[in-house]
């Protein structure tokens, strides 16, 4: 299907920029999207949202919080109202790392959207948003049919 051929394109474009980050920090580009996504959802701070807002896998992200903490970039630290949740923070000696990160977002989002109005991408993003919905309905059904991974 041509929208499933495309959008491949727009991901390796991405993958492509924060490689630079990546290579620079020594980094695997899950350690890099993790920090980042905690960076842009810091309400979303443990490892079970990053499985589940990222579409990842427990053991990949579980391994990747792991060399994330021993390179000092995270910090784990237990809820004082709910012992059993575990939430992850970036730590100062994570800045620079953002902040390249911040900088390969920019330009990622001002490429992909270079020669286009404001109302032209305002619309880009509602079809988007409409799009991302109906994919999450569609997993939310075939994981009623399939076991979840444990």
């Amino acid at each position: 299907m041509y929208f499933c051929d495309e959008h491949r394109g727009i991901t390796r474009y991405y993958e492509i920029l924060k490689s630079s980050v990546c290579e620079k920090y020594q980094l695997r580009q899950m350690e890099y999207d993790i920090l980042m996504f905690l960076y842009n959802n810091p309400q979303h701070n443990t490892a079970a949202d990053i499985v589940r807002y990222r579409k990842s896998t427990k053991s990949h992200v579980s391994m990747s919080l792991k060399v994330l903490e021993e390179k000092g970039l995270i910090e784990r630290r237990i809820d004082k109202d709910s012992k059993k949740r575990v939430e992850i923070y970036i730590l100062d000696s994570a800045d620079d790392i953002i902040k390249d990160g911040i900088r390969v977002q920019k330009q990622f989002a001002k490429d992909m959207f270079n020669g286009l109005t404001d109302d032209e991408i305002a619309l880009c993003k509602q079809i988007f948003k409409k799009i991302c919905n109906n994919a999450e309905a569609c997993i939310k059904a075939a994981n009623k049919k399939v076991p979840a991974e444990k």
